[in-house]
């Protein structure tokens, strides 16, 4: 989308882009497993887990990668258990990395927050 606004001292046009993309989401469903610490090459740590949710339109679930990077969420996810219904708030990220095989990359959820159900 562009804007247009009028510059008072010139009075031209000056085009102004504006982004209106979001990125927040909002999942509930079930833990698949317990939470995982990964430490990255950088030295940061990252508390990794999968969350279950199920397909509304047809049958079957979909299956999807958390990551947890704040010290809050981290702790969050390592205290959860197999099929404990949670709600993870946050925002989509590909994530890429250098494998043996060449440039790598997935798709994962970064979870802001989150709650037991």
């Amino acid at each position: 989308m562009v804007a247009k606004s009028v510059n008072t001292k010139s009075k031209e046009s000056v085009e102004e882009k504006i982004d209106l993309s979001l990125n927040d989401l909002l999942l509930r469903g079930r833990v698949s497993a317990p939470a995982t610490v990964k430490e990255l090459p950088s030295g940061d740590k990252v508390v990794e887990f999968r969350l279950i949710v199920s397909r509304i339109d047809r049958d079957g679930v979909d299956t999807l990668d958390i990551a947890a990077w704040s010290g809050k969420t981290r702790k969050t996810a390592l205290s959860l258990k197999s099929d404990e219904w949670i709600e993870v708030s946050g925002s989509v990220h590909r994530r890429f990395w250098q494998s043996p095989a060449g440039l790598a990359s997935r798709w994962q959820i970064e979870a802001a927050e989150i709650s037991r159900l």
